[in-house]
């Protein structure tokens, strides 16, 4: 018999119980839905955490200084495996220097853009009579703005002349101006803001206003959420007391670096001198770029690990299809051996059995992906990512469909295929 003339019948068959059909696909369309849900929160969750990468700068490198360990490995994405025995005390002098960031600068001038510095103040509060924002306060240089962009809207950015004098100025974001002023941006300029941080006031003026980009969830209410505010560096360190010299710093590359990897490994080679006889501390480098690829194959990880937990059902589909490809069988018992009395051969009839368990989970298969992109695209959605179906997990779950219903229908087809066509006659 033509394949065709196969599909034909187990279509005929499906449609003549629709009721047990759909029950015995439930199990395929939950299996596969569920995988493809997964698949597509995975898949828009990965695109997100990239184009996050890429926005803070895909060929930056970030260099540091990390406590040495004997047993310690170090990553390029920045991770750690291993454990100290000590906890080293950072002493001013174990500190990246000035006079070391301008030596790199100078060694390496083609290949470096800019090198971004920032220094923490802490988190804080500006208030106003009942009028408040929230702000986490950075002290910055002038490259720093090479690094992370920022969408000015009124302003300027913290320029040289700031830091050389060490400046009370201050860059805030369109939150801060709305709290604090009605959203007048222009009225804001120049302002005199007074900001609380742990307990101690510090008076800054208004220089620049920028636009926040929220990143991520938050739990916070659009008058609660705290936003950067950005100092001269120098005035951060004034106001913090802290040491000279520097625990981190940024890199921005020049165009012509291609591999980022290896510019960050010749950047630990050219601290090696500096830190040779640093019995604590060591500088290590981070790329954005292996971060993506660190996250990436974390997001991947967890997600084969559920969409394994979650393709079980379709082993309970599978056992559901066998179950009613036997009961089929039974009920078309005279029928089987009507058409083996007219020369039917087994191999046929093993075929359009196994053609009807095919087309069956063929069917659930395709429902499933339907319920599974729709269910990934509206969590997706809900978590704030753009949905992104993942087309190979498509492929594969067509594929999977046609191969369960190929091997839970080969034992009734081949049951249905050896039956006696006298005995199936006879058959009430």
């Amino acid at each position: 018999m033509l394949i065709w003339e196969n599909i034909r019948l187990a279509f005929s068959s499906l449609l003549a119980s629709k009721m047990r059909a759909l029950l015995t696909m439930l199990g395929i369309i939950i299996g596969i839905g569920s995988v493809i849900a997964i698949m597509t929160i995975s898949s828009s969750l990965t695109n997100a955490v990239s184009t996050s990468f890429q926005e803070m700068g895909a060929n930056n490198v970030t260099v540091g200084l990390k406590e040495r360990s004997e047993d310690s490995t170090s990553t390029r994405s920045g991770m750690n495996f291993g454990s100290s025995n000590k906890t080293a005390s950072m002493e001013e002098s174990d500190r990246i220097t000035e006079d070391m960031i301008d030596a790199l600068k100078t060694q390496m001038k083609d290949q470096i853009d800019a090198v971004a510095i920032s220094e923490s103040l802490g988190s804080g509060t500006i208030k106003d009579g009942s009028d408040y924002a929230n702000i986490a306060v950075e002290g910055v240089n002038e490259d720093y703005f090479a690094s992370k962009k920022l969408k000015l809207l009124e302003g300027r950015h913290i320029k040289a002349a700031d830091l050389s004098g060490s400046k009370n100025v201050i860059m805030v974001s369109d939150k801060v101006v709305e709290n604090m002023f009605e959203g007048d941006k222009s009225k804001a300029l120049s302002e005199k803001i007074n900001v609380n941080i742990n307990s101690e006031y510090y008076s800054y003026y208004i220089v620049g206003i920028y636009k926040y980009e929220e990143t991520g969830f938050s739990s916070s209410t659009e008058e609660d959420v705290t936003t950067s505010a950005y100092i001269p560096l120098t005035t951060a360190k004034e106001q913090a007391r802290a040491d000279e010299g520097y625990s981190q710093f940024t890199v921005v590359t020049s165009t012509d670096v291609s591999d980022v990897s290896a510019f960050a490994d010749s950047i630990e080679t050219f601290f090696l001198p500096y830190y040779m006889g640093n019995k604590d501390y060591q500088i290590t480098t981070t790329t954005m770029e292996s971060m993506t690829e660190s996250m990436g194959d974390m997001i991947r990880t967890v997600t084969i690990a559920i969409a394994f937990i979650a393709g079980i059902s379709l082993l309970v589909g599978g056992i559901g299809v066998m179950n009613i490809m036997l009961v089929s069988i039974t009920e078309r018992t005279r029928e089987i051996g009507t058409r083996k009395a007219l020369g039917a051969k087994n191999s046929s009839i093993k075929l359009q059995f196994i053609t009807e368990s095919v087309i069956l989970c063929l069917v659930g298969g395709i429902f499933g992906i339907i319920l599974g992109f729709t269910l990934g695209a509206v969590a997706a959605t809900l978590l704030g990512y753009t949905a992104a179906v993942p087309f190979t997990a498509i492929l594969v779950a067509v594929g999977f469909s046609m191969m369960i219903g190929i091997f839970f229908g080969y034992y009734p087809a081949n049951k249905a295929a050896k039956l006696h066509p006298i005995d199936a006659l006879r058959y009430e």
